[in-house]
C-alpha cells in the first residue's frame, strides 16, 4: 500500500506543474506599442485648380446641303475663306427649275383667266334670274363652275410658288459670319436635295469649351455660374498639355439633365478666340480654381492609406490609441494632399509607420534606438 502511494504522488505533482506552464502560455499577450510620427493639419494659401477633360468647340456651326438636286455649277469662295452672312458660296445648275418655273407662271396665267370667264358667266347667270329668265340649275352649275375655278388657280399658285423656292435654293448662301471648311464637292459634281454634304460653316470669335462633371459637383459649379468675377478671379482656364491658353473663361451654362449612365453632366465655358489660337475639335484640360478663398486644408501625403476606393488616416485618441478617419482627399501639392473633407486644421495624424497600425493599435512618438552594430 505504501508503495502505490509512493509512484502515484510524483505522477500527480507532474501533471500540476505543467497545467501551470499550459496557463502561463495561454495568458493574453500585451499588444506591442507602434512607434509612429505625428504631423498637424495645416491651412495653405496656396491656389490649386481641378482639372477636367475638354472638347473645343464651335457656339454655331452649320452643315451645307442642297435643298434641290442637280449640279455644282460655281463654287465662290476659297477654302477656309471667312465668309460673311448672305454671301454667295455654291450655285445649281437652276435650267431645269427655270424651265419648271416658266411653266407654273405659264400654268396660273390660264387658271386665272378660267376663273375669271367663271365669275363672268356666274355673274350673268344671276342677273338673268333675277328677272326669272333662266332656269335655276344653270346658276348653280355657273356657281360651282367659279369655285372650281378658284381652287385651280389657287393650286397654280402654290404650284408656282413651289418652283419659285426650288429656283432660289439652286443658289446657297451663308448662314451666319464664321469660316467654312474645305468643300466636299467640285464644279460639275452631282449632288441630291438633303444628302449630299458640302461643306460646314461655323463660328471663331468665340468658342465653347465643353466638359462632363460629376453630379456631386453640381452645386459648385451652379455657384461658379453666378460668379460675377470668374475672369478677374481666373476661375477657368484652358490647357493644351503644359502650354496654358492665356485667355481666362466663363461659365456659360450647365446642361438640363444628369446623363443616368454616367452619373454626369456637361457644363459649357465660353472662351474668347480674336486671335484665332482655339479651333474647333481640340481636345484639352480645363483647370477650375477649386479654393476660391486661397485656404485649403493639407496633409502629408503619404498619411493617407487607400482601402477598396475609399481613404483613410489614422488619428491619435485617448490612451495613445489611434482610430481609423475616412477623408477625401483633393489635389496632390508636391509631398502633400488637399483634404476637402474629414479633418479640421490643428488635428494629428500619424505621418510614419502607418503600414503597422490598425484600429486601437497604441502608439508611441519615441522612435526606437538604432541596432548597435556588430563587431
Amino acid at each position: 500500500m505504501f508503495q502505490k502511494r509512493t509512484i502515484l504522488l510524483p505522477a500527480i505533482m507532474l501533471l500540476f506543474m505543467n497545467s501551470c506552464e499550459n496557463k502561463k502560455a495561454e495568458a493574453p499577450k500585451t499588444p506591442p506599442v507602434v512607434p509612429v510620427t505625428l504631423d498637424t493639419v495645416k491651412s495653405t494659401g496656396e491656389f490649386y485648380y481641378d482639372a477636367y477633360p475638354a472638347t473645343v468647340t464651335p457656339l454655331n456651326l452649320v452643315e451645307l446641303r442642297p435643298q434641290v438636286s442637280g449640279y455644282i455649277t460655281g463654287i465662290y469662295f476659297k477654302d477656309g475663306d471667312r465668309v460673311r452672312k448672305g454671301q454667295l458660296l455654291y450655285a445649281i445648275d437652276e435650267q431645269l427649275y427655270a424651265a419648271n418655273y416658266q411653266q407654273a407662271a405659264a400654268n396660273l396665267k390660264v387658271q386665272q383667266a378660267n376663273e375669271e370667264k367663271a365669275e363672268k358667266d356666274a355673274n350673268r347667270y344671276h342677273e338673268l334670274d333675277k328677272n326669272d329668265a333662266v332656269a335655276k340649275q344653270l346658276v348653280d352649275n355657273a356657281d360651282a363652275a367659279l369655285k372650281v375655278a378658284q381652287k385651280q388657280a389657287d393650286a397654280a399658285r402654290a404650284a408656282l410658288q413651289a418652283v419659285q423656292t426650288n429656283v432660289r435654293y439652286t443658289k446657297i448662301y451663308a448662314p451666319f459670319d464664321g469660316v467654312i471648311g474645305i468643300s466636299a464637292v467640285k464644279v460639275g459634281a452631282p449632288v441630291s436635295a438633303g444628302q449630299t454634304l458640302l461643306n460646314t460653316v461655323s463660328t471663331d470669335n468665340t468658342l465653347a469649351v465643353d466638359i462632363n462633371i460629376d453630379q456631386k459637383q453640381i452645386y459648385r459649379f451652379s455657384t461658379l455660374l453666378n460668379e460675377k468675377n470668374q475672369v478677374k478671379d481666373s476661375i477657368f482656364l484652358l490647357a493644351f498639355g503644359n502650354d496654358v491658353y492665356p485667355e481666362p473663361g466663363t461659365l456659360s451654362l450647365i446642361d438640363r439633365t444628369v446623363n443616368p449612365q454616367t452619373g454626369t453632366i456637361k457644363a459649357r465655358l465660353v472662351f474668347p478666340n480674336e486671335k484665332k489660337l482655339l479651333i474647333a475639335g481640340m481636345n484639352g484640360t480645363v483647370r477650375v480654381k477649386a479654393n476660391q478663398a486661397g485656404t485649403s486644408l493639407v496633409i502629408p501625403y503619404k498619411a493617407v492609406t487607400e482601402q477598396l476606393g475609399e481613404y483613410f488616416v489614422y488619428v491619435p485618441g485617448d490612451s495613445n490609441k489611434v482610430s481609423q478617419r475616412k477623408i477625401q482627399p483633393g489635389k496632390q501639392l508636391g509631398n502633400n494632399v488637399i483634404v476637402t473633407d474629414g479633418l479640421t486644421e490643428g488635428e494629428l495624424v500619424v505621418v510614419q509607420g502607418v503600414q503597422n497600425l490598425k484600429e486601437g493599435s497604441v502608439i508611441t512618438t519615441k522612435m526606437p534606438a538604432p541596432a548597435a552594430k556588430k563587431p
